[in-house]
């Protein structure tokens, strides 16, 4: 595994989890729509008299309880990481990847961070990559 592809593991889990919110999000939302009864319907015999959102129940106890597993595992890996990040001996490097993978600023945020231009941020990013220590996987 290169030191990008290990570093963004936790950038990209963090993207899941952000997208696993607006999912639940939606999950709640749908949830809360109350639709009112049509008594021009005949009723079936086999009658649902559950509340509309009761069916999404499932559904967003499942994504609370995923979203609460990618969090513990985000982390466990920000914690490797930033073991990882501190034998790496030049502070603008530790910076930058610090920024990028475990905050998730994008390329122009860092550079105004570390008051220096795009190129620079990217002649840092490529030198840090190359001096980040990519820890043993099991």
């Amino acid at each position: 595994m290169t030191a990008k592809e290990y570093l963004q593991q936790a950038y990209r889990l963090n993207e899941l989890i952000d997208s696993d919110a607006h999912e639940l999000e939606r999950l709640r939302d749908l949830a809360g729509r109350i639709s009112s009864p049509n008594f021009g319907e005949r009723v079936q015999s086999s009658r649902n008299l559950d509340a509309p959102f009761v069916k999404y129940l499932g559904d967003i106890m499942e994504m609370e309880e995923k979203i609460q597993k990618e969090l513990c595992r985000l982390v466990v890996l920000k914690k490797q990481i930033l073991t990882a990040l501190e034998s790496v001996s030049d502070r603008e490097e530790r910076l930058l990847l610090t920024y990028r993978y475990l905050n998730n600023e994008s390329w122009e945020q860092i550079a105004v961070d570390l008051s220096v231009s795009m190129s620079t941020v990217h002649r840092i990013h490529a030198s840090a990559l190359r001096n980040f220590p990519v820890p043993n996987q099991s």
